[in-house]
């Protein structure tokens, strides 16, 4: 029973309303009749096809993000590169500040149109929440301790990875959540430039005018963001370090 008391409640919590939604979305399914045009998209193969394209997307932009931002954090907080984060920062905030829409579009120009340009603009668009988390948390490691550890001999490198980033963790893994959730809604967006997602479902019940299948996308990418989330908060609290709050 105490044990139960120590976990978050978030961690129990979130799972009983993914399963809230998607019973209540099953049993409206099975009980709602569907045009030819809905029951061709939502077919489970077509369907199927659509949330692992979906998926797709926002993980490799996610992997990218994740490979270029923590290092580039990590960078930003050593004392020869520190005063470049403040221009690095705000760089990164002009991808956020824009139109997700606009940025994709720009990027058209560029790159066309699929998946990759879809990747470039996601990455582009959700690569300030992990940046920023990873400078805050390296930042708020207590100084002593830092100095604790070269005072016993651990070198810059060894200081770093065996008490930096164990400390700096779980404001790290808190990024990466927010990029996922950012990153499974921003996906949507894709398919406006030739790239298969959940948006496909609803751009098409919005053009035909089809209110069921507007909705099944729209609960369909709740559903996802949710459990990225659920399951990006278990990675966070396996990962955090014990005493570690």
């Amino acid at each position: 029973m105490n044990r139960f008391r120590r976990v978050p409640l978030d961690v129990w919590f979130e799972p009983i309303i993914i399963g809230i939604l998607g019973i209540g979305y099953a049993l409206w399914y099975r009980s709602t009749t569907f045009t030819p045009t809905e029951k061709a998209a939502l077919g489970w193969d077509n369907l199927q096809t659509t949330i692992l394209a979906h998926i797709k997307l926002t993980v490799v932009a996610t992997l990218i993000v994740v490979v270029l931002a923590i290092p580039l954090g990590i960078a930003l907080t050593r004392p020869a590169l520190r005063r470049l984060e403040p221009f690095a920062v705000n760089v990164a905030n002009i991808g956020q500040a824009a139109p997700a829409v606009g940025l994709l579009v720009l990027f058209t120009f560029w790159l066309g149109t699929g998946f990759r340009t879809a990747i470039v603009g996601l990455v582009v668009y959700a690569i300030l929440p992990i940046l920023q988390n990873t400078i805050v948390g390296l930042r708020q490691v207590d100084q002593r301790t830092i100095e604790a550890s070269r005072g016993i001999g651990f070198s810059g490198a060894r200081t770093l990875f065996q008490v930096e980033l164990p400390l700096a963790v779980p404001v790290i893994l808190n990024g990466v959540r927010t990029a996922l959730v950012i990153l499974v809604g921003t996906a949507t967006l894709s398919t406006f430039i030739g790239a298969t997602s959940l948006g496909t479902l609803i751009t098409t019940g919005v053009t035909l005018f089809l209110p069921k299948l507007l909705i099944s996308g729209a609960i369909l990418v709740g559903l996802l963001a949710l459990i990225i989330d659920w399951l990006g908060r278990l990675v966070e609290l396996a990962a955090t370090p014990r005493g570690v709050a």
